[in-house]
């Protein structure tokens, strides 16, 4: 081959191999399509979405499912897998502690429930997000009023509500007055207005009691202890009013064995004017569950005089996540306006997130949202203890307080071995 000849090859290999680098270098059409796909980092290159696992209990409508999904088709940086572990309480609690006292960052997220966050961010496994929810333009009043109270441990929040829950008064609305329902749905009553109309209502439409709660030595009473005393404010007058109602002639003789069973068979039978219990009762009325016979047409709502305890679920982050920053996108977005309207809508789960709970699509999906009484109750709540060890503070608040409603004596001593135990 001559050099002329040797010249005019090697230009030609040349271009074909310039042709052949640009092909390889153009869009394919998968781009972000592509699952796996994530951000350019400025040359070119495709990185991989970071992976952020989700340690929440088991689901058994579409709603996580759903809220999962948007997130990550909402953004390029993150994937969040979900680990669904058990739906026994008690359960998922130690198996989160047990994950979380080794150290490990298996979970980036934790759904915990309200009663966890205190033990958990004593311990020091959350991480707080105060700095996170101030450049996210979040404020605390945007969201339940006790779940955020629930999740802030000495003066710093580690969580965003995941779905709420609280205690409400049902109510006979076909026996109460309607000026009576009026003070009970704007919650400007006291438990003394309560009394009175218990005393007055009862025996109506074959009723036999007046107003039940829950007062057996559990976790139940612990709750109601801290409704009567407006999150233990007025401990010695809030057990005097329990005691009250426990001695009341309109009380069932074994009230102090009531959990929210025997509440809520008898309000469903008719037996009671009025009853402190749980969203779920409505549930039960709602769908004309066996041995219901009122309907919800017999049935108001509203707050309790010094507000519901908050029940429910909250995310955090796992102190030791290896990926804070993804952990909090996820749940800057599950407990915001977007992902708080997917589990209401396709979970009938309760918002977090206050400006939904006068949105058309979300009232749709949650019937107690048309009750004026219920939304004046969702924005009245009130936390439990907030401590690292909770579960001795609630056993020391239901043996005191049981103990003294049962015979109505040792007031000083209730009070006294009450606020012994409470955190500072």
């Amino acid at each position: 081959m001559t050099i002329k000849n040797w010249k005019k090859g090697f230009w030609l290999l040349s271009i074909i191999f310039v042709l052949v680098l640009a092909a390889c270098s153009g869009d394919n059409g998968n781009g972000d399509n592509n699952a796996n796909a994530g951000n350019d980092d400025g040359d070119g290159k495709e990185t991989e979405r970071v992976t952020i696992k989700f340690g929440a209990q088991n689901d058994n409508t579409p709603a996580t499912e759903q809220l999962i999904a948007a997130f990550n088709d909402s953004q390029d940086d993150y994937t969040v897998e979900w680990d669904p572990l058990t739906n026994d309480s008690a359960q998922m609690h130690d198996q989160l502690l047990n994950s979380l006292t080794s150290g490990s960052s298996e979970y980036d997220v934790l759904s915990l429930d309200v009663v966890w966050a205190g033990e958990f961010a004593g311990a020091g496994f959350l991480e707080p997000i105060d700095v996170l929810m101030k450049d996210a333009e979040y404020s605390k009043d945007q969201f339940n009023a006790g779940s955020m109270a629930s999740g802030n441990y000495k003066g710093k929040q580690y969580t965003l509500p995941f779905f709420p829950d609280l205690g409400l008064l049902y109510y006979r609305s076909d026996i109460v007055s309607e000026e009576d329902a009026a003070m009970l749905d704007s919650g400007d009553y006291t438990y003394e207005d309560l009394f009175n109309m218990a005393e007055t209502y009862t025996g109506e439409a074959d009723t036999k009691y007046g107003f039940l709660y829950q007062s057996k030595q559990y976790e139940g009473l612990t709750v109601n202890v801290n409704e009567f005393t407006s999150a233990f404010a007025n401990i010695d007058t809030g057990l005097e009013m329990m005691h009250q109602f426990t001695a009341a002639d309109f009380s069932p003789d074994d009230l102090l064995n009531y959990t929210e069973g025997e509440t809520h068979t008898n309000f469903e039978q008719g037996n009671a004017v009025f009853a402190r219990n749980w969203p779920y009762q409505f549930g039960r009325i709602n769908g004309q569950e066996d041995g219901v016979t009122i309907t919800t047409d017999q049935v108001g709502i509203a707050p309790l005089p010094n507000g519901g305890s908050v029940g429910g679920w909250l995310l955090g982050i796992n102190k030791n996540s290896e990926h804070i920053d993804g952990a909090w996108a996820f749940i800057e977005f599950a407990a915001g306006e977007a992902g708080q309207k997917i589990m209401a809508t396709e979970g009938g789960y309760l918002p977090g997130f206050n400006t939904l709970l006068d949105d058309a699509d979300v009232k749709d999906a949650n019937i107690m949202l048309s009750y004026d009484g219920f939304k004046n109750a969702l924005s009245n709540t009130i936390a439990r203890p907030v401590s690292p060890d909770y579960n001795k503070v609630s056993d020391e608040i239901m043996i005191n307080a049981h103990k003294y409603l049962s015979s109505g004596e040792g007031l000083e001593d209730a009070v006294s071995g009450i606020e012994s135990i409470l955190p500072e």
